[in-house]
């Protein structure tokens, strides 16, 4: 006997048009730089459809880079939904070759602010562990043996101890997914706010008010505020910088005063 099943065509994945606001830091003929809010997706996936940047791009403009694919228009590089900050969108297929070749050969600077828990020993650093999925929790990375991870390189610095706190600058050389969140980890110093890696370690703060003011956050303190990377059509050098957002803000205020009236 032969059985026949007839399967369904798979659904139709199309990326509808959202009038999201955006803030765009600049715009021309070939591209555009972004402020990406902290809660948004940059592109759909992983039952995701909408409310993402992919989805805001194909509202207000209607000339993108496809090269990416329909759901990813003019996406050269990404942010992971609870990081803020900056990114640069192709217009074109030349200016997304050309922004994807920069990125490949780690000559695009891409700077963050992040608040982790702990005091962070040395002040400075360079953290080269290989980064790949982890074995159990298929959703999450983690820090893997040579051999068994693409390679990652993350810098930091020091900028202020402030409590059971400290603020670091950050540089990434490589764009693994979650690679900030994962190699500080890995430290021993997860990003303040993260409830995927280091939520257990939230306990190392010993201010209740700020254990709660942590909880409430929203997400992960962690803000890319500074990319700079040549033009793809004139060469010419381009950086962009963004302020700290509101909340993040608020919440480093709130920490230099706790610490300073504990000391007291």
């Amino acid at each position: 006997d032969r059985i026949e099943i007839e399967l369904p065509p798979p659904p139709r994945l199309e990326l509808r048009p959202e009038p999201i606001p955006l803030t765009i830091v600049y715009e021309d003929e070939d591209l555009l730089v972004v402020e990406k809010p902290a809660g948004m997706v940059v592109h759909p996936g992983a039952g995701v459809s909408e409310g993402t940047l992919a989805n805001a791009l194909c509202f207000y403009f209607q000339q993108l880079s496809a090269v990416g694919g329909a759901l990813r228009p003019g996406i050269v590089h990404r942010l992971d939904r609870e990081t803020s900050g900056l990114l640069v969108v192709a217009k074109n297929e030349r200016a997304h070759d050309a922004l994807s070749e920069q990125f490949s050969r780690r000559e695009v600077q891409k700077f963050y602010r992040a608040l982790v828990i702990g005091e962070v020993t040395p002040r400075e650093g360079r953290i080269t562990a290989p980064i790949g999925r982890h074995p159990v929790h298929r959703t999450m990375m983690t820090v893997r043996p040579p051999g068994q991870g693409r390679d990652a390189l993350t810098l930091y610095r020091v900028i202020e101890t402030i409590g059971d706190f400290s603020l670091l600058d950050v540089e990434i050389k490589t764009g693994r997914t979650h690679q900030i969140r994962v190699h500080l980890h890995a430290l021993g110093h997860p990003v303040v706010g993260d409830a995927v890696y280091g939520r257990a370690l939230w306990t190392k703060v010993r201010d209740p008010v700020l254990r709660q003011a942590m909880a409430q956050l929203g997400r992960h303190f962690l803000h890319a505020y500074r990319l700079g990377f040549r033009h793809p059509r004139s060469g010419q050098k381009l950086e962009f910088t963004s302020p700290l957002p509101e909340e993040l803000t608020a919440f480093l205020a709130l920490a230099r005063e706790r610490a300073t009236s504990s000391a007291a």
